[in-house]
């Protein structure tokens, strides 16, 4: 059993208000765990309006599946928002 971690640090600047804000991370980690049955959730810069910070985790039984999911996932972050991707860390245990 493997766990796979991902960090991703998001610029948004048309977010202007923390309602904004809590819109954009709400349907993209719906859509996550939706599309790929993660954990997801927001950990990070809450307070801040324009900056996202998103967790993603999943357990994965070997190591070439987590790569290949955290890839998947990294090219979803990319297309499904107009914020732009500033970070992305990858952790696999």
């Amino acid at each position: 059993m493997t766990v796979a971690a991902m960090t991703f640090r998001l610029h948004a600047p048309w977010v202007h208000s923390l309602k904004e804000k809590r819109m954009t991370v709400k349907s993209l980690v719906a859509q996550m765990q939706n599309k790929f049955h993660v954990s997801a959730a927001e950990i990070g810069e809450q307070d801040v309006h324009q900056i996202i910070v998103i967790g993603v985790a999943a357990v994965v039984p070997h190591n070439a599946l987590a790569d290949s999911l955290m890839d998947e996932i990294s090219q979803f972050v990319e297309t499904a928002t107009d914020a732009q991707l500033l970070e992305e860390t990858r952790e696999i245990r």
